[in-house]
């Protein structure tokens, strides 16, 4: 298993490397002036000169490249305006600050939102799906597929403020979304200005989830190993969850791992409806001030989370299915 774990890491790295490159090739080469794109809107003269040596625009693409990359590693340098401490994602002309300090200190609203979102999809989701792979063809199953039909046809930015409207404004059920407080300075405070972007958040993903365990537990139930099972007399229980169960999870953790990655690098839509100010915020500012180091950022924060993600997929599927430690 750690032999599996460490194969899938070195490649993820070799992945990020190439991310990183790729990334940096579009963002410094598409622009004819990547200079004055990294100064943002409000650029002084002086301020474009600073840049341009700080970001090395005489040297070759390659060696603009590798200076860049020795900085996310021991740090760097930038003339008139201090030190970037590793791991240095370059640095922001437009706010004053490294790159890194904006994103840190956007990232607990995102890690909290995207966590907490996922526990209350996921449980509602996978149950809702076993319920009706269980009762295939009954009522519950055509009411929870129905459902899932309906909730993944709605978008965020219609929902949340639909519920914000009801749910806060007119009824006062949920506070208002606010991100203001966190989980360790006042944790009831802090679970109440996101409970209602968790909630819509469940409701688009659950029906996902829940036609997606459905479909894979209905055509588990049916397969010859789980007959074989019912056969030998194992009770109802054990066949479900020891056998069908856990071979119809492998999909549905990958699924989750996407998903997962995708709220972490910044769930855009979701915070910009609500009001937070998480990374997708941060990166909605980074293009309309026009900062191009910020924006790098933030891209490759969001590739990091995924490839993150990524990886704990693989392991959680090696633990599900044997047979795929050996890919």
């Amino acid at each position: 298993m750690l032999r599996f774990v460490a194969r899938r890491t070195l490649s993820a790295l070799l992945i990020l490397l190439i991310i990183s490159a790729i990334t940096f090739l579009l963002f410094y080469v598409a622009p004819r002036d990547p200079a004055r794109a990294a100064c943002g809107k409000l650029c002084t003269p002086q301020t474009l000169a600073l840049v341009r040596h700080n970001l090395g625009i005489a040297d070759p693409l390659p060696v603009q490249y590798w200076h860049w990359l020795t900085g996310v590693f021991a740090g760097r340098d930038y003339a008139g305006l201090g030190h970037c401490p590793a791991p240095c994602l370059g640095y922001s002309f437009t706010n004053h600050e490294p790159v890194l300090g904006l994103i840190t200190d956007r990232f607990p609203t995102t890690l909290s939102l995207a966590l907490g979102s996922t526990v209350v999809f996921v449980v509602f989701g996978v149950g809702t799906g076993m319920i009706a792979a269980v009762e295939q063809g009954r009522a519950l199953d055509k009411i929870a597929s129905s459902a899932s039909l309906v909730g993944s046809s709605l978008q965020i930015y219609i929902v949340g403020v639909v519920a914000m409207y009801y749910l806060s404004d007119q009824w006062g059920l949920l506070p208002r979304p606010s991100d203001a407080v966190g989980l360790t300075q006042d944790p009831l405070t802090w679970f109440k200005g996101l409970l209602l972007p968790w909630l819509v958040l469940a409701i688009i993903f659950t029906a996902n989830y829940t036609r997606m365990t459905r479909s894979q537990l209905v055509e588990s139930l049916a397969e010859d190993y789980v007959r074989t099972a019912r056969a030998k007399g194992m009770s109802r229980p054990t066949v479900f969850f020891r056998h069908a169960w856990r071979g119809a999870m492998g999909p549905v953790v990958t699924i989750l791992g996407l998903d997962i990655g995708y709220l972490l690098g910044g769930a855009i839509i979701t915070e910009e409806t609500f009001g937070l100010h998480g990374i997708g915020a941060l990166s909605i500012k980074a293009v309309r001030d026009n900062d191009l180091p910020l924006l790098l950022g933030v891209v490759l924060v969001a590739a990091t989370a995924i490839v993150i993600a990524n990886i704990v997929v693989d392991a959680v599927y090696a633990l599900i299915d044997p047979r795929v430690r050996l890919a």
